[in-house]
């Protein structure tokens, strides 16, 4: 027998994915994963859409993906095996969602200043009942010829330090975390090294979310190099934080399926030995 595949960041049609939950999940099982967190952006309405007495082939733990800033650098925090029935998550979550509303104005303002027509009315068609987020912006883009692809929007215009990279609205690291610990999850920074950041700024960053009440980082965040990975695992180790890991899969055709990426190292503490 192999050993147990986690897979505990990933996307659905809830947020920024192309899949349903009940997609992924089956997505995820055929690629022989045995653990799965769905990791939504700022809701955890794709759980919603499931029954869990009906779920077979893996393992399914609650999750989420909250958005924060740490110095002017929009930052990530994943939260996992939280209760969705907690009053602080399901107020905070409400928070974000309207920050994001706020956010999407913002941008959809911005964008109108550069000559493009007022892009909000369509973007939400493309959100639909998703949480509504850069990625739809890009779409947009893209449909209206501003941008060859996704990944030229965001190069363009929606990623980080760009026009269109709005962060003043979230709520602070600290806030996000005490969220994730009232509601009994476990608080993990997600994909440290895409953050654009020095090694030297990145172990700062960390320190302040271990100080914050952080439980664990990704130490392996889809295929990535081996000597991020190490790099990742001694500050594992070095803040006596947990090591978790994910694809962060979106769609089908995305740098990385569900499960398929390196395993953490022996040296470090595994996320799920927390639970």
């Amino acid at each position: 027998m192999g050993a147990v595949i986690f897979d505990l960041h990933t996307h659905t049609t809830a947020s920024d994915g192309a899949l349903t939950p009940a997609e992924l999940i089956q997505f995820a099982a055929g690629q022989n994963v045995d653990c799965l967190a769905i990791t939504d952006h700022d809701t955890l309405h794709g759980y919603e859409q499931l029954d869990f007495q009906k779920i077979a082939g893996l393992k399914l733990v609650v999750g989420l993906e909250l958005s924060t800033s740490w110095q002017g650098h929009g930052i990530h925090i994943i939260g996992l095996n939280v209760d969705r029935s907690n009053a602080t998550l399901k107020n905070g979550i409400t928070s974000q969602q309207d920050a994001r509303k706020s956010r999407a104005a913002t941008i959809a303002m911005r964008l109108q200043k550069t000559g493009i027509d007022d892009p909000l009315p369509a973007v939400l068609k493309i959100a639909g009942k998703s949480i509504i987020g850069r990625p739809h912006f890009a779409q947009h883009l893209v449909d209206i010829g501003h941008a060859k692809d996704i990944s030229s929007a965001f190069r363009k215009t929606l990623g980080n330090g760009k026009m269109g990279d709005v962060k003043q609205c979230w709520e602070a690291l600290p806030e996000i975390v005490a969220w994730i610990r009232a509601a009994g999850g476990t608080a993990v920074l997600a994909h440290p090294a895409k953050y654009g950041m020095t090694w030297t700024k990145l172990g700062a960053l960390i320190e302040d979310f271990a100080g914050a009440g952080g439980q664990a980082i990704e130490v392996v965040s889809g295929s990535q190099e081996q000597k991020i990975t190490k790099k990742l695992a001694r500050l594992s180790n070095e803040f006596e934080l947990a090591a978790s890991c994910g694809s962060d899969f979106h769609q089908a055709s995305s740098w990385s399926a569900p499960g398929k990426f390196p395993p953490l190292p022996d040296s470090v503490t595994k996320v799920w030995d927390l639970w």
